[in-house]
């Protein structure tokens, strides 16, 4: 594997880590009754939606990883297992809507 798709791959995953952090960290917050950071954490997410929304629903890095190999992949561009790259984004937005219904009722309830 050459160094820059080595590169693209462990800062693909480094923010993929992020932002499973962030989806966790939102019911996690909530559940404290730290609604202001459940609300932060919500809305980096929704940054990073709107990012992929606007790049037919691939992260931006998948663009710069492709001039570097021929693999297509699931799990080309990051450092996941190919199933979990496969089905990232609805695993994950199942459970960023969740959190935020969760944190919303929450919310409503203290």
């Amino acid at each position: 594997m050459n160094r820059p798709l080595v590169f693209i791959k462990l800062a693909h995953t480094a923010i993929w880590v992020f932002f499973v952090a962030c989806i966790a960290g939102i019911p996690i917050a909530s559940s404290q009754g730290r609604f202001g950071v459940s609300a932060l954490l919500a809305v980096i997410v929704l940054g990073e939606v709107l990012v992929l929304m606007f790049n037919a629903w691939r992260c931006p890095l998948t663009a710069v990883a492709a001039h570097h190999t021929e693999d297509r992949r699931p799990n080309f561009d990051i450092f996941l297992p190919e199933w979990l790259a496969k089905y990232n984004q609805e695993i994950f937005g199942t459970l960023y809507v969740a959190g935020c219904v969760l944190a919303v009722g929450q919310w409503w309830v203290a």
